[in-house]
């Protein structure tokens, strides 16, 4: 490996075992086989017991992740723990004691808005000369290269060419973006990202005003959401995780799976863990595991970053695939050595790791079996079913159905509370439409993880038919 891809690839480099070029280590394949072998053996000889088995595992699964999900709620609503820093505060730092502050910004194909990207990042409150700026298109993209080079811009933007050659993903342009960088503190913006001015200035004040802390997370949110219908379940689940989940995981001690943008970090934390994955396609998840691992604190901060919601569902479905691909990525990762993970983390974010990155999308691959059990029993007679499903697996089931809809609900009614979004109520009520296509998109990224674990399968942006044509009159003003 050369001195260049040792650079790129540092976490393999150092930590090969934290990696994910390659999806399961020997001891992971040779307990894959025996578990594949005992199944296929157990299916020829008792069948039945096999599967009365296999559902009291998954039932067992659904009723553990559904506590999980209680104590989450409970400690959102009891215990909210988000650092939050007043414009005043923010807007109290001398711009001369502003730290440098490098913005890396990862765009593929995004030639139509690459304009509104600068234009957005212009908008930020923070000194232009205290502000670096990194385009990192790859070497093939030439229309948004082209465009790119025609944006006239006051910022101190550099246009980064990420050299071809595989794994071509995110986390592989940002390591490079990073070689290049010269900032105190680095982020992420993608390409179609509104962040709110202060954030900047907010992410200093906090950095200062907690010394231990090393990274903050900022909120997500959508500026097109009343687009259609897939685009306000998009948005009501964000309002979820980043108002809800993150704060009560920061809360509890995590893990905290960062988003894949407006994560804020000082550069040299950031070399000191190897930066990105490049093998990991949410390179975010697995940077904050990480972190937690090696022994750095991440926080959740009130600042928030408005993307584009996608609105297109074969688009959806793409993009929700290579996210639950990454996170089975990262679970397998770091499950590799179970008992120095849980000696690293402690056992509440031993279970968070199990429960939010493994549990998460094998009940999304699991949910359709438990809809066709449920539909056979009420349209085919109920005794066709009763030798799987004796009474100690029956009534948990039964449990684990009725509260953990109800419970997935509900956490979504009160996350539009919170953040005052009446107007997506009806899309949360109609939510089991959405766990359909969580399904599929799991479904396809298990799929996936075998036959081609490191694609980065391109998300589509500016599919908004009403874009901000302000931030683009606005910067071709100037």
């Amino acid at each position: 490996m050369s001195r260049l891809d040792r650079s790129l690839d540092a976490v393999r480099a150092n930590w090969p075992e934290l990696s994910a070029y390659r999806t399961l280590n020997r001891p992971q394949t040779v307990i894959l086989a025996l578990l594949v072998a005992a199944v296929i053996i157990s299916a020829l000889l008792q069948p039945t017991a096999l599967l009365i088995t296999l559902l009291a595992l998954t039932t067992a699964l659904y009723l553990v992740t559904l506590l999980y999900r209680i104590v989450l709620l409970r400690v959102a609503l009891r215990h909210p723990a988000e650092v939050r820093i007043s414009d005043a505060e923010a807007r109290a730092i001398p711009d001369l004691e502003l730290p440098v502050y490098t913005v890396l910004v990862p765009a593929y194909r995004e030639a139509d808005v690459i304009a509104r990207t600068v234009a957005a990042i212009e908008r930020l409150d923070y000194p232009v000369d205290r502000l670096e700026v990194r385009l990192l298109l790859e070497a093939d993209d030439h229309e948004t290269i082209a465009a790119a080079r025609a944006v006239k811009s006051p910022l101190n933007a550099e246009l980064v060419v990420i050299p071809p050659g595989g794994p071509r993903t995110k986390p592989k342009a940002c390591n490079v973006g990073l070689l290049r960088a010269e900032g105190e503190l680095v982020t992420i913006y993608d390409a179609e990202d509104r962040p709110e001015p202060l954030q900047l200035r907010r992410a200093v004040a906090a950095f200062r005003r907690l010394p231990p802390l090393v990274c903050l997370q900022a909120k997500l949110s959508y500026h097109n959401i009343h687009q259609n219908l897939l685009t306000r379940w998009f948005t009501a689940e964000y309002e979820t995780w980043f108002s809800l989940m993150l704060p009560a995981l920061a809360r509890i001690g995590g893990p905290i799976p960062l988003g894949g943008t407006s994560m804020h970090i000082p550069r040299a934390v950031l070399e000191a863990v190897g930066a990105w994955d490049p093998y990991n396609v949410t390179e975010d998840a697995d940077l904050g595991v990480r972190l937690q691992r090696l022994g750095y604190q991440v926080a959740v901060f009130d600042s928030t970053t408005l993307e584009e919601a996608n609105s297109d569902v074969v688009n959806w479905v793409r993009q929700r695939s290579r996210w639950y691909k990454g996170y089975l990525q990262t679970w397998l990762v770091h499950m590799r050595h179970p008992v120095q993970l849980w000696r690293e983390v402690g056992g509440r974010a031993f279970l968070g790791i199990n429960l939010l990155l493994g549990a998460i999308p094998l009940v999304a691959v699991l949910n359709p079996v438990f809809w066709f059990l449920t539909a056979l029993w009420f349209l085919v007679a109920p005794q066709a079913l009763t030798a799987l499903l004796p009474v100690p697996i029956y009534y948990p089931a039964l449990v684990s159905m009725l509260a953990g809809n109800f419970i997935a609900l509900y956490i979504g009614l009160i996350a539009i509370r919170v953040r005052q979004r009446p107007d997506l109520l009806p899309a949360v009520i109609l939510a089991p439409l959405y766990w359909a296509m969580m399904s599929i998109a799991a479904i396809r990224a298990l799929v996936q993880l075998v036959v081609a674990p490191s694609f980065w399968e391109k998300s589509v942006h500016g599919l908004d038919p009403t874009p901000a044509v302000d931030l683009v009159q606005d910067h071709a003003g100037r």
